[in-house]
């Protein structure tokens, strides 16, 4: 299949393409720059030049291919709205691309936040807070099942990692205990955060490409929660710094989202797609260092 994938170079983009490509398919990905088009030619992939704002270069995508997987986001944590925003022009320049194709489209959502159990595949999708549009952008995906696509959307957690590379929302761990020699986490640090290699991940998203029903919800968590002092204890140990609990205010606009208890499940997922997590836990990655440098 020619798959187009926009955030083809990004941090999960650059590890889903080499997976699509070593499962016999072709990728066409959208590149902002000169540079992200050179790491998808080197990756085996066809660059196409544009962003999630050149609506033109979307619609080319559609046509040029069988199926979308859609990974680009602005991540500008400190200004999430004009990202909000972005992505959802996006999706719906593609969804009107894609209407009555039967084409795969395969979104990057976000687990849900249930307040009280563990989220899984059933529960809707958090459309208040800080990143209610996201999920409002999602069940737009999921509705164009009932307009000839086969979209699903493929949840991530908040901590998408690989050693020495990147930790999601445990970056930010990282980066202030490296600045302010202090590793610290809000609260009492019982809140509990999903997380997935970004290799388990990247398979995910060819299955539900490959295999996904209409209106799929599929969640790629690997560890259900782990708490934010556990965490932050693994990020001080390597770092050898006491650990402290501190205000939400301390990690600037992210901050409000640390005080949420956000567990998840992909029960569901497991059972339905065979799909397993193989690479190393969030707590394995942390406790092995290889921290990037504070830039």
């Amino acid at each position: 299949m020619r798959v187009f994938v926009t955030g083809a170079n990004g941090s999960i983009g650059s590890v889903v393409v080499p997976e699509l490509i070593a499962a016999g398919h072709q990728v066409l990905g959208l590149a902002r720059s000169d540079a992200a088009a050179a790491v998808i030619s080197a990756a085996g992939g066809t660059p196409l030049r544009g962003d999630l704002t050149d609506l033109d270069s979307l619609r080319a995508g559609v046509a040029r291919t069988e199926g979308v997987i859609n990974l680009a986001f602005g991540n500008d944590w400190s200004n999430l709205g004009p990202c909000i925003d972005a992505e959802t022009r996006a999706l719906q320049t593609l969804a009107a691309a894609l209407a009555g194709s039967g084409k795969p489209f395969v979104h990057a959502g976000l687990t849900p936040m249930m307040p009280g159990h563990i989220s899984t595949e059933q529960d809707p999708d958090t459309t208040d807070g800080p990143v209610g549009g996201r999920g409002l952008n999602s069940q737009m995906v999921l509705a164009l099942a009932d307009q000839g696509v086969r979209s699903s959307v493929v949840r991530l957690p908040r901590s998408v990692h690989q050693r020495a590379s990147q930790y999601g929302f445990c970056s930010v761990l990282i980066a202030a205990a490296q600045k302010t020699g202090v590793s610290a986490y809000v609260g009492d640090g019982t809140q509990r955060w999903p997380a997935v290699h970004r290799l388990d991940a990247a398979r995910l998203f060819r299955i539900a490409l490959e295999d996904a029903a209409p209106g799929t919800v599929l969640h790629a968590v690997a560890d259900e929660g782990d708490t934010l002092r556990s965490l932050a204890e693994a990020v001080g140990g390597v770092l050898a710094v006491p650990v402290e609990s501190a205000s939400p205010d301390s990690f600037g606009p992210i901050g409000r989202l640390f005080v949420l208890d956000m567990p998840s499940s992909s029960a569901l997922t497991r059972k339905q797609f065979g799909w397993e997590p193989v690479h190393p836990s969030l707590m394995e990655d942390l406790a092995a260092g290889d921290y990037p440098a504070l830039g």
